[in-house]
Formats: C-alpha cells, sequence, structure tokens
C-alpha cells in the first residue's frame, strides 16, 4: 500500500509540463536570433535620456568629421567656379542678384542672418522633439532619415570641397554676416575658424529643413501646421542663396542626401515613418513570453495578442 502511494506522488510529480510552455519554449528556440533582427527592425518605444544623448554625441561626431576634413582651399574655389559655370550654362546662375537685392534690405538680411544661423538647430531639434511626445512608433524611423542624411553629406564634404559663393574670387558676393555684424553664424566672422569653410555641398540647411518640413506635412493634422512645414523648405532655400553661403546646386545635393536616408530607412523598416502605426506596437510573441513569465497561458485570439489599432 505504501510504495504503491509513493509510486503514486512520484508519478503526479513527474507529469508532463503543460503544452502551451512546452510550445512556446519549442518555437522560441530555433528562432530566437530571428526574433532579435525582428526586434530590432520594430520600431521601438524610444527613452528621452537615451536619445538626448545619442542626438548630442551625434552632432558632435558630425562637427568633428566635417570640421577634420581638410580645408582643401584650392580644389574648393575651383569647384565652386566648375559650379557657377554650370548653373551659368543652365541659366539659374541668378544668386548674385538674389544676394544683392536682399542685402539692400537692412533689415531683411539681418534677418536671414539669424534664421540661418539658428532655426537650423531649433527647428530640427523641435520637430524631433513632437516626433518622440505624439508619434512614438514613428520616432525611430524618422530619427534613421535625418542620421543617414547627415551622415552620407560627410562624403560629399570629403569628396567635393566647395566654396561658398561669397568666398568665391571675384563673385562680386557680399558676405552679408560680415557686412551687418550679425552674431551667431559658423560661416563667417568670428566664428569661421571653428567650422570648414569649404564644405558647402550639400547642403544640411536644406536637407534637415526639407526633413522637418516632410515630416511635419505628412504627420500634422492641423491644415496651418501642414502648410508652414511645405514653407519651412522654401524659405530656408531662399535664405541660403541670399546670405551667399550656397549655390542653388548645393540645395539639389542636400535633396539627394535626404532621398538617401528615405530609402537607408525604408529598406531598415519596411515602411517610410509616415507609414508606421502611431504608437509602438508589442509583438505577438513578447506579449505571449510575457505572458507566460507572469504564470498566465496566452491562448490564440487572447487581447495581449492582438496589435494595437493604428489610430
Amino acid at each position: 500500500m505504501g510504495e504503491l502511494s509513493v509510486k503514486s506522488q512520484e508519478g503526479r510529480t513527474a507529469a508532463p509540463p503543460s503544452p502551451i510552455v512546452d510550445e512556446a519554449a519549442f518555437e522560441a528556440r530555433p528562432n530566437d536570433r530571428l526574433a532579435r533582427l525582428r526586434s530590432l527592425r520594430s520600431p521601438g518605444r524610444p527613452r528621452i535620456w537615451f536619445e538626448v544623448a545619442l542626438i548630442a554625441a551625434s552632432y558632435w561626431l558630425y562637427s568633428l568629421v566635417r570640421n577634420a576634413v581638410p580645408e582643401q582651399k584650392v580644389a574648393a574655389l575651383a569647384n565652386a567656379d566648375r559650379l557657377w559655370s554650370v548653373e551659368k550654362f543652365l541659366g539659374i546662375a541668378v544668386e548674385q542678384t538674389v544676394n544683392h537685392a536682399a542685402n539692400s534690405v537692412t533689415w531683411l538680411i539681418v534677418s536671414m542672418n539669424y534664421y540661418y544661423a539658428t532655426l537650423h538647430f531649433i527647428v530640427t531639434i523641435g520637430v524631433l522633439v513632437w516626433l518622440f511626445r505624439f508619434h512614438p512608433g514613428r520616432y525611430a524611423a524618422a530619427r534613421m532619415v535625418l542620421f543617414a542624411t547627415t551622415g552620407v553629406a560627410l562624403l560629399g564634404y570629403y569628396l567635393f570641397p566647395l566654396a561658398p559663393p561669397r568666398l568665391m574670387n571675384g563673385g562680386h558676393f557680399i558676405d552679408t554676416v560680415l557686412v551687418h555684424h550679425t552674431w551667431g553664424s559658423m560661416a563667417s566672422g568670428n566664428f569661421k575658424n571653428m567650422s570648414n569653410q569649404y564644405a558647402a555641398m550639400p547642403s544640411m540647411h536644406i536637407g534637415w529643413s526639407l526633413w522637418c518640413g516632410l515630416t511635419v506635412f505628412a504627420l500634422a493634422s492641423a491644415p496651418w501646421a501642414r502648410i508652414l512645414g511645405l514653407l519651412y523648405p522654401a524659405v530656408t532655400l531662399v535664405v541660403i542663396v541670399s546670405t551667399a553661403n550656397h549655390f542653388w546646386l548645393d540645395a539639389v545635393g542636400g535633396m539627394a542626401c535626404l532621398t538617401f536616408g528615405f530609402a537607408v530607412s525604408y529598406a531598415w523598416y519596411g515602411a517610410l515613418p509616415h507609414h508606421l502605426p502611431k504608437r509602438v506596437q508589442v509583438p505577438r510573441g513578447r506579449a505571449r513570453l510575457a505572458g507566460l513569465s507572469a504564470g498566465t497561458p496566452i491562448r490564440a485570439g487572447h487581447p495581449a495578442t492582438e496589435a494595437p489599432v493604428r489610430r
């Protein structure tokens, strides 16, 4: 009798594990690496301090690399002459006319100088904060566009050093910062030694402003915000030419870099940022394992496995 009782207890403790737990463990083992890859390619929930540190470190590295590029003055001036000739051939070499016209209106050109020196950073950071707060599911993909755009621009600075119009030999352009003693521009004046003066191609003022404008236009719900989104890169284009910091074709280079940035983000996430869900989605496998670790078997059709509704 005693022996039978012991066998019964042993048989009970040796009972096979729950088929649900076994199934989850079986599925998790062979697909572990694939799941990790999918997790990396799925937009995660952004963390504020990580993002602040990442953006600060990235901009510091970008500035360091950009300014470390040898200032090939002779090549940069020669490239500026060639680019100016190409624009004359295309019939778009009107930068000098725009520069002189804007400089004749003091309040306008001074405003443009401050615009050039400040909004480039303020608006870009503002759009990143807005994405982080209201579109967390799209934040990582949009940030990747910006980072890839900026990264490929460094190749342009290295491979094609270019003097801005204000530094051309015999170009008769006006350096509006020097003339009007405007504070804040890294392109000329007292700050010129802190920045590479021959990195005009591509224009990141256009690359970043167009990223801001397209992002706001695609995601903002208010019509006035969408209109401002489109106006911002257009006004920036006028400003960079009026202040003699860029040629029209520098703007084309900035657009090309942004196109590359969108292509990289699309290749990684499988969609453009504005096509991704607004909120961060929890993968079904992760929700299932989370439920199992909490001791609650999760079956198909359980609410925890359902993807959030896109709004």
